[in-house]
């Protein structure tokens, strides 16, 4: 394999794993934000409990994203330096802003939320998780402005002299319609990931017969959140394919196994295609649904990839520009399959729990706790299909991926550094789940009884991370 090849599967794998606690981060730290302002308002002793157990899993988690996605910026520099140094100057200005303001919003104040229990006025320490998770879900809009302008090239010039693109309107990269697009469905993702975690731990927890009036409430809530990220995720889902249609057609064509234009286009169900002569076998579709996903209307036209092929190379020259149509094509379906099984399963657990009711039948605990891995696979496949429905573009219309590595790298140097990435993650990986599943299994924590209220009197803390 070329030093090229190496270095995309390096920052594929980097970039799903490090995408697998993202989401959790994202939704979780609104959750535990809300459970703490519960308990907060209702003095109610079971909200501060649920706080802090949700809370350590939620630390957990955020430690490991912080390692992993350290990683992501320096790939653009070691592998990606042609990448860099051409756009580099437009690309890093919202990564900037999102180490400068968002990632020190969130570090800051999510170490006085771990440290100022007992020590902070109450109000002052919820404020805390709550500008944390503010934090946190700037620190994605900023991420994804970056990624989004990858996706669609906005505010920008190309300076002839340098051979390098410069910023002209950070308001344009901020304000790009892909990123309005992305931003509420990546957002919604993440809350489907944390709403099935949250059910999916009670479930488990329940099920041991621990503190079951306790995490009924948190299943609840968890199901609840999922059931209303997925009806988001569909809407704004809906609304990306149709940005997707009109900035980037080849990967939505790619995405259907749709090879020639067509008016009326069904949304295909199951389809063999022939790559080579670019052409279907067979292609089980829903009458007229391709049209409705990308352009809001049952007769519209939605382009094919040959004559998107033939209109590309008109445009940038000869070459391939169909991206791997069986990837895209399976991960579009399984991006939404597994998401929409997600749904179900919220939404039946709600079903089953209504009315104060706590359910006997053990296949009903088996199938919340299954549910746990379905939020992780669907945001997985959705960014392996937005990035690999990308190419050959590594900046659409503007450089390609080909055009992007590092020259000097050689495949023996990646290969090494893939290698060491490689096991350093899989150790991660069993950290991480030891880690959560050790504090799972210890429960709800205890409250330690208050100290008397007298300033020579050593108030001790009533938890300890």
């Amino acid at each position: 394999m070329s030093s090229l090849d190496l270095a995309r599967w390096q920052f594929g794998i980097v970039t799903v794993y490090h995408y697998l606690f993202v989401p959790l981060t994202l939704g979780l730290s609104i959750l535990v934000a809300l459970m703490q302002t519960r308990w907060h308002r209702t003095g109610d002793e079971r909200w501060l409990r649920m706080t802090k157990f949700w809370g350590k899993l939620f630390l957990i988690n955020f430690a490991l994203g912080v390692v992993t996605g350290l990683v992501q910026e320096f790939q653009f520099g070691m592998n990606w330096s042609d990448y860099s140094r051409y756009v580099g100057d437009v690309f890093g200005a919202p990564l900037a802003m999102e180490g400068l303001l968002a990632f020190f919003l969130e570090s800051t104040f999510l170490g006085l939320w771990i440290f100022g229990w007992d020590r902070l006025p109450k109000r002052v320490h919820l404020a805390c998780i709550w500008l944390a998770a503010l934090g946190v879900n700037l620190s994605a809009y900023f991420i994804l402005a970056a990624n989004s302008w990858m996706q669609h090239p906005v505010g920008y010039r190309i300076n002839e002299e340098s051979g390098r693109a410069e910023l002209t309107s950070i308001w344009e990269v901020l304000t790009n319609s892909t990123l309005l697009a992305a931003y509420p469905h990546t957002i919604s993702g993440g809350f489907l990931v944390a709403g099935i975690f949250m059910g999916a731990i009670s479930v488990w927890s329940m099920r041991q017969g621990r503190n079951v009036a306790a995490f009924r409430s948190t299943a609840r809530l968890g199901f609840a959140t999922a059931l209303i990220a997925t009806a988001v995720v569909s809407v704004t889902g809906h609304a990306t394919a149709q940005i997707m249609t009109e900035q980037q057609p080849m990967k939505m064509a790619a995405a259907e196994a749709l090879w020639e234009t067509e008016t009326s286009a069904g949304f295909s169900l199951f389809a063999v295609g022939d790559v080579r002569n670019g052409r279907n076998h067979v292609n089980l579709q829903i009458p007229m649904g391709l049209s409705f996903l990308a352009t809001n209307t049952l007769d519209g036209e939605v382009q094919g990839i040959n004559d998107l092929q033939a209109e590309y190379e008109t445009t940038y020259g000869p070459g391939d520009y169909t991206p791997a149509v069986g990837i895209a094509y399976w991960t579009f379906r399984l991006m939404i399959g597994f998401g929409v099984l997600a749904g179900l399963v919220a939404a039946a657990w709600l079903w089953w729990t209504r009315g104060g009711r706590t359910p006997t039948n053990p296949w009903v605990y088996r199938i919340g706790i299954l549910a746990l891995p379905l939020p992780f696979a669907a945001n997985a496949m959705g960014w392996i299909f937005t990035e690999m429905g990308r190419q050959p573009w590594s900046v659409f219309g503007v450089l390609s991926t080909a055009d992007s590595d590092s020259p000097t790298v050689s495949a023996g140097m990646v290969a090494t550094s893939l290698g060491v990435y490689t096991a350093i993650y899989a150790v991660l990986a069993v950290v991480e789940v030891r880690l959560i599943v050790k504090y799972v299994r210890a429960g709800l924590p205890e409250i330690a009884p208050e100290a008397p209220d007298d300033d020579e009197v050593e108030r001790p803390l009533a938890f300890a991370y």
